[in-house]
């Protein structure tokens, strides 16, 4: 079944905690791409404030350093338009063939305050799989033409 099902061909995990409901540049962990084609960032918002403007963008670098941290171009950008329009959305990047080892995701509130719940990543197209989940992933399945219950 390796290579029909996603699980098993992922990697996934939350890789920022959250953020207090302000403005300001936040992080992610820093991601070894080493045998992965690609990552995927998805940033959950919380409360999001009228007129906030939320980047989800993403950096590379050869060393697993944050200082070394360069930003790749493009990014998922969206501006509220009102106190709730916002709250509880996603904003989603993928890094599709970086061309440095070390990849995170770099999330900018501006404007306005906003509450980042959380960022995952789902890194990608691995070489050699099944692929071992991250830590922050406390179960997985995987059904195959299940019988309802």
């Amino acid at each position: 079944m390796l290579g029909k099902n996603l699980l098993k061909n992922v990697w996934v995990g939350r890789v920022n905690d959250g953020e207090a409901d302000a403005t300001g540049t936040y992080y992610s962990d820093i991601l070894d791409l080493s045998g992965y084609e690609g990552v995927m960032f998805i940033a959950k918002f919380e409360d999001v404030d009228n007129a906030a403007v939320l980047t989800l963008s993403a950096q590379q670098s050869e060393t697993n350093a944050a200082g070394g941290m360069s930003d790749l171009s493009g990014d998922a950008t969206h501006t509220a338009t009102d106190a709730d329009e916002a709250d509880d959305d996603l904003l989603v990047l993928d890094v599709y063939r970086p061309t440095e080892r070390y990849v995170r995701a770099k999330v900018v509130v501006a404007t306005q305050a906003a509450e980042l719940e959380s960022i995952i990543a789902v890194k990608y197209h691995r070489k050699k799989v099944p692929v071992t989940q991250g830590a922050t992933v406390m179960d997985s399945d995987t059904l195959v033409s299940p019988a309802e219950s």
